[in-house]
């Protein structure tokens, strides 16, 4: 034990002065910050060497020993190495100079600071790729991706039309990528590419790609679907039936079906097809159209077709249009008949047709089944109107209504049905307050007669209209035998009821005065 711990205080006493003697500093490490690839830079590792010794100074890439950048080495009283090297696009990275003792492996070799270094490759050969075709229908997915030759730390801007575009919830830009989510006819165009780098700040490198033609093809619309209904020479009929959108790429296909049965179809360079339909009378179909250009079948509505001859009756309505003091200054005439699911009007005044539009009138045809006369009255328009139904696609028969007579003074005139019920109205009103007068005069009476009796005892009140009904009992028996005046009846009748109430009075005075002398007097000491 004691010659091991002797061994190890003998190399304690002699190692550290050569140690020393050999020990390395760090190197300080720079250069550039940006650098022009291809472009010959100096790098400069500088590390202290007090003890002469030859140091091999070495420039990596951090942590990638070995791919050597390059070397240099001290001589005897060096301490800083320049190091020249023609930097190429993969030395971009963080640098570092590694510094180690020559021919004395045993000592550590110590490593710099490090430093980033940007390498600039100036753009050249930008391309546009496209990822799918270059025509392709509106709500589809279109990306372009610039591609360059050669290009690093590059700026994109794209271009439709000569013109920038710029970010959009459909148009996302991603690196070199342009990505439209959903296209549009506005994404139609010619696109560029252009790629920028810059040097120092003060060098601008660009490369234009060549354009690339981007064509969008517009989806087709819905399409409206209409019929006429017409008669050929043989008086058969038939119905034209119309398809149109108002927007698609040409051409077009147009279908035609009558519930789940195709009719007929056609391609055509325009944006409407026709079809020509047998018709039966009275009979009910459903039509449909569809449209195609390639991508999606745009649907029309179902669209009823039933052929009805008009038929009478052919009934005018009409109604009034008054001024701020009730007069009436316009008139709106109403020609619909019984039936019919193409008619066509034609409006008379005084046996006189109406067309359009007139000094005092104006026809509006534009309801499927019902005609419009407006009418301003006045002196030219009194006279006597009435309207012709007719079926559209046959002239040949034609229904009347009646005619109606108008001018200014009937139509301000009040009917006799006005006057009858206001004067009906202003009698009831009379009776009304008549009789309620009479229930009022009633409702009195029989309330000053409650109140009269109500004013006495109960016994007054009974004796009382005992007597009254034995007074009214004995009237009734003279009355019936006699044939006397009723006016000499009715004043006997009132003096032996005036006679009968004196009575009562005196009769109720003996009694009450016969009462109190009965009672016992108390006395009070």
């Amino acid at each position: 034990m004691s010659s091991h711990l002797f061994v190890i205080i003998l190399g304690l006493c002699f190692c550290p002065e050569e140690s020393s003697q050999l020990s390395l500093e760090h190197p300080v490490f720079s250069g550039p910050s940006e650098a022009l690839a291809k472009q010959a830079v100096d790098f400069q590792c500088e590390i202290p060497n007090p003890k002469n010794q030859s140091i091999l100074l070495q420039i990596f890439k951090r942590g990638e020993h070995n791919n050597l950048l390059g070397e240099y080495t001290l001589l005897k009283g060096e301490e800083v190495a320049v190091i020249p090297k023609v930097i190429k696009p993969n030395h971009e990275g963080y640098l570092e100079c590694v510094a180690r003792v020559q021919n004395n492996s045993e000592i550590i070799p110590t490593v710099s600071n490090t430093y980033f270094l940007k390498v600039i490759e100036p753009v050249k050969g930008a391309a546009i790729v496209v990822s799918g075709q270059t025509e392709l229908y509106e709500e589809h997915k279109l990306e372009l991706q610039c591609k360059l030759q050669k290009g690093s730390h590059v700026t994109y801007k794209w271009l439709l039309n000569n013109q920038p575009i710029f970010p959009s919830p459909y148009h996302v830009f991603a690196e070199n990528r342009l990505v439209i989510s959903r296209v549009t006819s506005m994404d139609n165009g010619s696109y560029v590419c252009n790629a920028t780098n810059i040097f120092n700040n003060t060098e601008v490198f660009i490369s234009e790609s060549p354009e690339v033609v981007i064509k969008i093809k517009d989806l087709v619309s819905t399409p409206d679907i209409s019929f006429t209904v017409l008669k050929d020479h043989n008086q058969n009929y038939f119905a034209t039936v119309t398809c149109q959108s108002t927007r698609g790429t040409l051409p077009i296909s147009f279908s035609l079906y009558n519930n789940t049965e195709l009719v007929s179809n056609l391609t055509t360079e325009e944006k409407q097809a026709s079809f020509k339909v047998p018709v039966v009378m009275n009979h009910l179909v459903q039509l449909q159209c569809q449209a195609n250009n390639g991508d999606k079948t745009a649907y029309s509505h179902w669209l009823p077709l039933e052929v009805v001859p008009v038929a009478a009756p052919v009934l005018i309505t009409y109604k009034y249009d008054m001024a701020e003091n009730y007069a009436v200054i316009g008139l709106r005439l109403y020609c619909k008949a019984a039936k019919g699911s193409h008619p066509q009007f034609q409006w008379y005044h005084n046996n006189m047709p109406l067309n359009d539009r007139g000094s005092y009138y104006y026809v509006y045809n534009q309801l499927p089944k019902e005609s419009i006369l407006l009418l301003s009255v006045g002196r030219s328009s009194a006279g006597k109107y009435h309207c012709e139904v007719s079926d559209s696609f046959d002239n040949t028969t034609s229904i009347n209504s009646t005619r109606r007579y108008f001018d200014e003074e009937v139509l301000n005139r009040l009917p006799d049905i006005v006057v009858a019920v206001v004067f009906g109205c202003f009698a009831v009103l009379n009776l009304l307050v008549f009789f309620c007068c009479l229930m009022g005069v009633m409702f009195r009476q029989r309330k000053y007669k409650e109140k009269s009796l109500l004013g006495h005892t109960g016994w007054e009140a009974l004796k009382l209209n005992l007597e009254m009904e034995m007074v009214a009992a004995e009237n009734e028996l003279d009355l019936s035998g006699y044939s006397e005046d009723p006016d000499v009846v009715e004043t006997a009748k009132e003096d032996e009821f005036d006679q009968t109430s004196e009575v009562s009075v005196d009769e109720w005075s003996q009694i009450k005065q016969k009462t109190l002398m009965d009672e016992p007097v108390s006395a009070t000491f």
